[in-house]
Formats: C-alpha cells, structure tokens, sequence
C-alpha cells in the first residue's frame, strides 16, 4: 500500500479534477490544485488544497507545480472548450514533461470515444483504437502520446469510463442533453435509440477509482490501463426514470433529441459537429468491462443510482 503523497490536478476546477481533489484529500493526500486567473476562495473551495495559479499551457508553470509531486492527475480542457483539438496535445506534453520531472504518475481520465465500431459492444482494455471521429481521433493521439512517453521513463494511468454526471459536471450529456438548458426543468430529451443501452460514470466514483489505484502503485504496470463499468442503462430508459424520480414528476414528458437539426447545422457550428460525431454512441450500445480492475482492487466504487442523480440534480439546480 503507497503512502499517500502530493498530487498535483490540472484542470482543478472543472468537474473530475473537483472530485478527484476531494477525494485524494480524503485518502490523506497533499493536493495542489494548478487553476487559471486567481486562486479559488471561499467555503466551495476546502483551504487544505494549495492552489496554484497557471496556464496548462505554461511549460514552466506546469513544471514549476508538479514539483514534489508524486502523482499529476491531468483533468484539464481548454476554456470553454474552443480550440479543443490545437490546445489538447500541447497541454498534455507539458504535463507529461512535469511528471517525468518529477517522476510522478500521471493519470489521464479517459473515455469511450477512442473506440470505434471495429472495437465491438465489449471493447477491453487492448481492443484496436479505429474512432471514425476527430476527438477520437484526439484521444487516440492522447493515449499513444502516453505510450511512447512510457517507454521512455513515464509512469502513466489511463481510467476509462462511461459518460460523466455528478456535482461540478458542466459540459457533458446529462446536464445539457437530458436536462436541456431549462431551469427549472419542465421536460427531458431523450438522445438514445429505443432499447439501446448507454454507459454513465459517476464523477465521485470516478475520483475513488483513481485513488484506490494509486494507492496500489506497486502493482501498477508502468503503462496502466482500467476500465470501469459505471452505470450501464441497459435499454436507455433507466437514467431517465432516475432523474423523473429524482424530480419528483414520474410522468414527466420526454422529448427526443432533435438529431436532424443538429446533423443540419452541423458544418456551420463546430460544437453542433462534434455533438453530431458522438451520435454512434447513442445508437449502438458500447460497454466497458471491468474485469481488469475487478482483479486488482476486488470491487469498483459505485453509488446507488438514484443517489448519484439525486446528488448531481441537487447541485446543478442550485447554480445561479
């Protein structure tokens, strides 16, 4: 079992790299979190974290943070997502060039996008990495970015996951594709295929994940790889049943998703583009098996379903 150290998050203000920050501190972790602008205050902002202001594109800042630490947990995008495929890589070198510095274990959040049709409904761990969309393509890069880095010295972890929800996620499909951006929520949308399965990752499950591996870092491969199972929604109607319980109206209406009209728009809005490419995921069903982190850990952290939407609705309703 590794004593807990220093971990450094980039990107501690979005929503893994909040979760994983609370959560390592819990686990007796020194966190420092690398921010933009000014350093986070206030109650929503526990004083134990030392906050370090910088870019994640500031070679030297990123090295200047990283030092000491022994594990750098690389959660950050570029702001407000603009620029996602010119920004992503440089960040992930800097972060790369700081933990091999320090000689620290970075951990790279992963997802379901690198995998394409050629994968199976199953994909494993060494499944072939063939995404027919360009942030596939990205992630793709991401991960074999991580590999070369590895033979070269880098101790690196990949979490693969479902799609996140829970409290502090922003950008993702549940709070802006389910719930829409109406406030209070009067109706659902519904972006699946009737009787098509989907895979969720809580984001406090996640954090959790994360830090029982680290815990174990001598039986870390030095390219280590997991998937987790998450919440599997075997037929698309589970997560909405959870979030109309959750709100209190069983019966509240649920629309689909206008897919047509985003695939319309598509050319002319980047963001409508890159929403249009993730369509596969909502019309085969892609889920990740974690047996590989079953036999390492023994279980996978997991919330109760209707506790996780409970928690994530709690804190996206209360936003000003």
């Amino acid at each position: 079992m590794t004593i807990p150290g220093t971990a450094l998050i980039i990107g501690a203000r979005g929503g893994i790299g909040r979760a994983a920050a609370g959560t390592l501190l819990r686990h007796g972790w020194r966190v420092r979190g690398l921010v933009r602008g000014t350093a986070p205050g206030g109650a929503s902002h526990p004083p134990p974290i030392e906050w370090v202001v910088g870019d994640a594109m500031d070679s030297a800042a990123v090295m200047a943070a990283a030092r000491g630490a022994d594990a750098v947990i690389h959660a950050v995008n570029p702001p407000g997502y603009r620029h996602w495929d010119r920004l992503v890589m440089p960040m992930l070198e800097n972060s790369i060039a700081a933990a091999q510095a320090a000689d620290a274990r970075l951990v790279l959040p992963g997802t379901v996008y690198n995998f394409g049709p050629d994968a199976g409904c199953a994909p494993d761990e060494d499944a072939p990495q063939n995404p027919l969309t360009r942030k596939g393509g990205i992630r793709v890069a991401m991960e074999r970015r991580l590999h070369d880095a590895a033979r070269g010295g880098l101790r690196a972890l990949i979490v693969r996951t479902g799609d996140f929800f829970g409290p502090g996620a922003g950008n993702n499909w549940f709070s802006q594709g389910l719930l829409g951006n109406g406030r209070p929520v009067r109706a659902l949308t519904d972006p699946g295929r009737p009787g098509v399965g989907h895979q969720w990752a809580y984001l406090p499950d996640v954090a959790e994940t994360i830090a029982r591996l680290l815990a174990r870092e001598e039986a870390l491969e030095r390219m280590a790889r997991f998937h987790m199972a998450g919440h599997w929604d075997p037929d698309g109607r589970h997560m909405i049943a959870a979030i109309r319980q959750a709100l209190g109206d069983p019966d509240m209406r649920v629309r689909r998703f206008p897919w047509w009209l985003v695939g319309v728009i598509a050319p002319a809005v980047p963001f409508c583009r890159e929403l249009h490419e993730m369509r596969y995921l909502w019309r085969t069903g892609l889920r990740l098996g974690n047996a590989r982190l079953l036999g390492l850990l023994g279980s996978e952290p997991h919330t109760r379903l209707d506790i996780a939407v409970h928690a994530t609705l709690q804190a996206l309703l209360q936003r000003p």
